[in-house]
């Protein structure tokens, strides 16, 4: 079997164009990405299933002749969930153009804090260093996943666990 270099090199551009415009803030960059990705996927599964050959009908040519329908089948599927994730990004790009007036992605409140939390390499005031859980500001007590059974019940005294259960 013989390999055709230019679609190899194609499909090594196509991923690579693909990729980069990934990386994009823009979402109808995205998109084109997205869309560069699956082709070259495409043409790779093309390349891979081998030279062109005869119809897959039975009994009409020798099986050495017949071209595999496998990787056509899974072209055809790849470019309809393609075409699906094609109209969810242009819903979503024209919903957020809606909105905001620009498709790009906005940063989020809480990567933002984050962000400049870890510039200053400081721990937020809703972590407790001493226990390791993130404190509810919005009633003041800890978020323990264990429930009442817990270590600290808030007011100092142990809680010990269910009858039957052990620690």
């Amino acid at each position: 079997m013989t390999i055709n270099v230019v679609l190899v090199v194609t499909v090594g551009i196509l991923v690579a164009s693909g990729v980069y415009l990934l990386l994009e803030r823009s979402l109808t960059r995205v998109l084109v990405g997205i869309v560069l990705i699956s082709n070259a996927i495409n043409i790779l599964f093309m390349v891979a299933s081998g030279p062109a050959g005869t119809a897959p009908l039975f009994n009409l040519y020798e099986p050495e002749q017949m071209s595999d329908p496998l990787p056509q089948a899974l072209v055809l599927t790849a470019i309809v969930i393609t075409l699906g994730l094609t109209a969810f990004i242009l819903a979503m790009a024209y919903r957020s153009w809606q909105v905001t007036g620009s498709d790009d992605v906005q940063d989020d409140a809480e990567d933002a804090a984050i962000r400049r939390l870890a510039e200053l390499d400081a721990a937020s005031q809703s972590y407790d260093e001493n226990s390791g859980s993130v404190i509810d500001t919005t009633n003041g007590t800890d978020d323990d996943p264990r429930g009442s059974a817990g270590d600290d019940a808030g007011d100092g005294e142990q809680v010990s666990p269910p009858e039957g259960e052990q620690r």
